[in-house]
């Protein structure tokens, strides 16, 4: 491509950038916290395409001129694809293929004395098996995510979680026991109300432990606007 050229794939991709950084098309590929980085760096991309036209108009645009195939237009199909196409966030089918990210944390948050608990899926699931149980016992829970489902049927609540973008999304689970509905549909949204129990099992990609959560009651929910931040449930 000539300058000309690219500096209208470097404009576009800036204005791609602050489009998804604008509205919530940017939480389905990095965490809510990079946000101003986007915008920044498309902000760098408008500027510097903008630069790159301005000197080459202070030059007379006597630059030698290549006939560069037309196919490499095509570079621009990826951005334009950002914009036209939101893809899906990833959902039962990358969870029951990935190993559980489970991990044990450094401590846990006093809860309400009083009242059902509202937790996140990674809240709960750690305080099952790493606190094992000790503040969740003869409470009521409440928790929400995904439902994933795997070869024998059996229904998992799943979130996916990030350490920054969506390539490094990984699941964490857990199992459901107790009152399941009759009818459970892969990658549709639950708010669970259950129980405590120290049953669990393991995970089978990676032996990563899966605690249970006895169902009691459970509803449908629209999914959040960012399905990777648990602080929608809370």
């Amino acid at each position: 491509m000539n300058r000309h050229a690219q500096s209208a794939v470097m404009f576009l991709l800036g204005a791609t950038l602050l489009h998804a950084g604008s509205t919530d098309l940017y939480l389905r590929y990095v965490k809510a916290g990079l946000r101003p980085l986007l915008l920044l760096s498309g902000a760098v991309l408008i500027a510097a395409a903008v630069a790159t036209l301005w000197y080459e108009r202070r030059r007379g645009g006597h630059t030698e001129h290549h006939h560069e195939p037309r196919i490499s237009w095509l570079l621009a199909l990826p951005v334009l694809a950002l914009v036209l196409v939101a893809p899906p966030a990833l959902g039962s089918y990358s969870a029951m293929r990935t190993g559980t990210a489970l991990q044990e944390a450094y401590g846990y948050e006093d809860l309400p004395a009083e009242g059902p608990l509202r937790l996140g899926v990674a809240d709960y699931a750690g305080r099952a098996v790493y606190d094992h149980g000790r503040s969740l016992k003869n409470r009521e829970i409440k928790v929400t995510g995904f439902v994933a489902l795997d070869r024998a049927g059996h229904p998992y609540l799943v979130r996916m979680t990030l350490n920054c973008c969506a390539a490094d999304a990984q699941p964490v689970k857990v199992a459901l026991t107790g009152t399941i509905p009759p009818v459970l549909r892969p990658d549709a949204w639950l708010e669970v109300t259950g129980t405590y129990t120290p049953q669990r099992t393991e995970d089978p990609v990676n032996n990563g432990p899966i605690p249970y959560l006895k169902v009691t009651s459970s509803r449908p929910v629209t999914a959040p606007t960012d399905p990777y931040d648990e602080t929608w449930n809370k």
